[in-house]
């Protein structure tokens, strides 16, 4: 199981699914460019000093982070899904990608994953804060398996 910010905009939200990978013990990838400039600095208020537990890897574009998941689902959390989260069924090689907080991923990235999870949610309200789906989803797919 790995998560994957995409072009993630802001610097908090990417400390906090940082902070979140180095306590359920999940590597991760992030996909540039970022809304602001990666550094350590720049997470440092809220991934804290847990950048340095997690296994991270930095890739230039969507096209460079491709061949490294051979073998590999990419699961996209998105509004734009049919499938919810409590009726997806995650796999243990599974990829969770999170998409931009201003705009998700664009349609080729959407087409190129092999499924689309959205949480269920009732109301008015669109999306939640693209940290708290990503703990929401990560939390889910290890319990399914078990890790």
């Amino acid at each position: 199981m790995r998560l994957c910010a995409f072009q993630p905009d802001i610097a908090p939200n990417l400390g906090a699914m940082i902070r979140l990978c180095a306590c359920f013990g999940v590597p991760m990838d992030i996909i540039e460019p970022c809304g602001f400039p990666l550094s350590i600095k720049s997470l440092k208020r809220s991934a804290m000093d847990y950048a340095d537990m997690v296994d991270m890897t930095r890739h230039d574009s969507w096209q460079d982070f491709l061949p490294t998941t051979p073998g590999r689902r990419l699961v996209l959390m998105t509004t734009k899904a049919e499938n919810t989260l409590w009726d997806f069924r995650f796999q243990a090689g599974d990829t969770l990608i999170m998409g931009r907080e201003s705009a998700g991923v664009p349609d080729d990235v959407h087409a190129r994953c092999d499924a689309h999870v959205k949480l269920p949610m009732t109301g008015a309200a669109r999306s939640l804060n693209v940290a708290m789906c990503a703990g929401m989803g990560l939390s889910e797919a290890l319990r399914q398996i078990r890790r």
